[in-house]
């Protein structure tokens, strides 16, 4: 029966299941040190370090490392990551817009480049499909939260923009730059969101 021992096989999933986690912890803190180099470094006062920690808790990574990644935003021996933001065209002419967080600026470009031309599409200059997208907050609560008319005159009272309603859910949109304020004052009016 060679091959076919027990240990061998749990060793060899471990090892596969702690590379993928490796991989995501390191992706989560990336994103967690950018966040924090490009605001202050309190998730109470940087909407965006807010979201990034909340995303690395949502996947049990360990206070540690969050508080690591926090701290070697602030160091001067960390590296410099910075964002592109690049647009283009898919197949069929849909717009796409590609933000990537890297290190290297041409690796990035190439890799980008790389991936739309092997999947049918092309990238594009800066402008040629932004001008199609609006950056838009957006809270779900649940119909439970309460009926179309309280849960409109709630947004409009804490600054949101529209409200859409359905029989399992109320969206309310806001502009993304008001997105904490705007779900701070519906949290106190009706509760944590989904």
């Amino acid at each position: 029966m060679a091959g076919h021992s027990k240990f061998k096989n749990i060793m060899h999933r471990k090892g596969r299941a702690d590379a993928q986690r490796s991989k995501l912890f390191s992706k989560l803190s990336r994103e967690i040190t950018v966040a924090a180099k490009t605001g202050m470094p309190d998730p109470a006062m940087n909407p965006r370090l807010r979201l990034a920690v909340a995303n690395a808790r949502a996947e049990s990574m360990p206070k540690d490392n969050i508080e690591r990644a926090i701290k070697k935003a602030s160091g001067a021996d960390a590296a410099s990551y910075e964002e592109i933001r690049y647009e283009g065209f898919g197949p069929g002419g849909t717009g796409v817009i590609v933000e990537v967080l890297t290190d290297n600026r041409n690796r990035a470009a190439a890799n980008v480049r790389s991936l739309f031309s092997k999947h049918g599409g092309n990238l594009g200059e800066t402008g040629s499909v932004s001008f199609m997208f609006d950056r838009v907050g957006r809270i779900v609560y649940p119909a439970s939260a309460g009926g179309e008319d309280a849960m409109m005159e709630a947004a409009i009272e804490a600054g949101a923009d529209d409200v859409e309603s359905d029989e399992e859910e109320h969206v309310v949109f806001s502009a993304f730059e008001t997105l904490n304020e705007v779900a701070a004052a519906l949290e106190a009016t009706l509760g944590a969101a989904k």
